[in-house]
């Protein structure tokens, strides 16, 4: 099972990513270009943090044009899992492979902090090894993470399961305190409708040491080596 993470002129979280793969989970990764044009023989597509382009125009907008990210989205429509994380979320949602769009957070700060999210469906690659309402803690760092989409797509998510982690305080109740950056319905992260592509913008690869607060975040990856030893879909491109 191997990792590919994509590394965007000014990627930050790639390092993390692989630090996590690599010497937690002890499962192959490979950093991927942006410029290339052929994912490899990957498993799992990885889009990290950071500032990609250096998040000019609108964060993601200029790294959905990248030479790799059509061969991302031929994966995506083969099955295989893809993940985007903080900025790699953006660039999802950019390139129409996540619904809905991230904006400019409440009070237009940057956050950069601990917060906690309720997993809200255990059925998905990226949360079969989570409980049912479990709580995870783990750190956010984003300027543009106030998850955003009409009406009518919210109420799809809802029906479709399509919500993955909701913000919530340490009780795990969705209170507008516990939202960090003003996302319609506390949403922190959502997946496609056929439940293989997945974006959040907290970070999870930071989440999988005790030393650095809480390792977390290791349900997310962990449920996706689940999903494929279980013989979940995958593709190569």
């Amino acid at each position: 099972m191997k990792f590919g993470i994509i590394v965007f002129p000014g990627s930050n979280c790639d390092l993390d990513a692989y630090h996590l793969v690599s010497d937690i989970l002890h499962k192959p990764a490979e950093y991927i270009r942006h410029d290339q044009e052929s994912i490899g023989d990957c498993d799992v597509i990885i889009l990290p943090g950071g500032f990609s382009y250096g998040d000019y125009l609108r964060s993601g907008s200029i790294a959905r044009f990248s030479r790799v990210m059509p061969a991302v989205a031929d994966f995506a429509a083969a099955g295989g899992l893809v993940l985007g994380i903080c900025n790699g979320f953006q660039v999802l949602t950019e390139a129409g492979l996540l619904p809905g769009a991230l904006i400019r957070n409440r009070h237009l700060q940057f956050r950069c902090e601990q917060v906690y999210l309720r997993v809200e469906n255990t059925a998905s690659p990226f949360t079969l090894s989570s409980r049912s309402g479990e709580i995870l803690k783990i750190p956010i760092a984003h300027g543009d993470g106030s998850y955003y989409a009409p009406p009518e797509t919210l109420q799809e998510l809802e029906a479709n399961s399509q919500i993955l982690f909701r913000y919530v305080d340490q009780s795990g109740e969705v209170t507008e305190s516990a939202n960090p950056n003003g996302s319609l319905k506390n949403i922190a992260g959502v997946c496609n409708r056929a439940g293989n592509v997945a974006g959040l913008m907290p970070h999870p690869e930071r989440a999988g040491e005790l030393l650095l607060g809480s390792e977390d975040g290791l349900v997310i990856f962990k449920s996706m080596l689940r999903y494929l030893e279980k013989g979940g879909a995958s593709a190569n491109v």
